[in-house]
């Protein structure tokens, strides 16, 4: 067996993954403790397995066998990761849904890359209506409002309104809401 590359430009000369660096994480988690080391050593093992060994490692990792036509690169690449994230921790919920809205909209062809409208978990939003204000909590989850559970602030608003409205819009966090309430202002 051949030992651990270590050296970024090396791995990639190997047709090995690239490192990842690791970012904050948990204090067991911090480059040295015995999991990540671990972790990069089983990594850099990858490259030495044969492709079926590599395919049983998958089966392994994920209960199912790996997609055809997965190149040993891509195979190699994608067991790095998967061991990676059971060590750092995979992507949240919120950023995966978050993940899942921006896939669809760029599919239709109206996908905004605005990074202002993420919202992050713990964020209080607040809109008066009708003499009445409104206080709506980001989960992770979701949305919490007067103690209740929602999937999006679209069901919220028409709960508040009784009719139909585009959540993002009537909290202010598009742009085209922020320009009508700054249109109205001057008037």
């Amino acid at each position: 067996m051949k030992p651990a590359i270590n050296n970024a430009s090396a791995r990639q000369r190997a047709g090995g993954p690239p490192p990842v660096p690791s970012g904050g994480g948990d204090w067991e988690n911090r480059p040295g403790s015995p999991d990540v080391i671990e972790v990069e050593r089983q990594i850099a093992e990858l490259i030495d397995r044969s492709t079926r060994d590599l395919r049983a490692a998958w089966r392994e990792l994920h209960r199912t066998g790996p997609p055809q036509g997965l190149s040993r690169d891509l195979l190699i690449r994608a067991l790095a990761h998967r061991l990676q994230e059971q060590t750092h921790g995979g992507t949240s919920r919120a950023q995966q849904r978050r993940l899942q809205t921006l896939a669809r909209e760029f599919e239709k062809g109206s996908g905004s890359s605005d990074p202002g409208s993420m919202l992050r978990t713990g964020t209080t939003l607040v809109r008066q209506w009708r003499r009445h204000t409104h206080t709506v909590l980001v989960r992770e989850d979701g949305f919490e409002y007067e103690g209740q559970q929602y999937r999006s602030l679209t069901m919220i608003a028409e709960r508040i309104t009784g009719a139909h409205w585009s959540g993002p819009r009537f909290f202010g966090l598009t742009k085209r809401a922020s320009a009508l309430i700054g249109a109205e202002a001057g008037r």
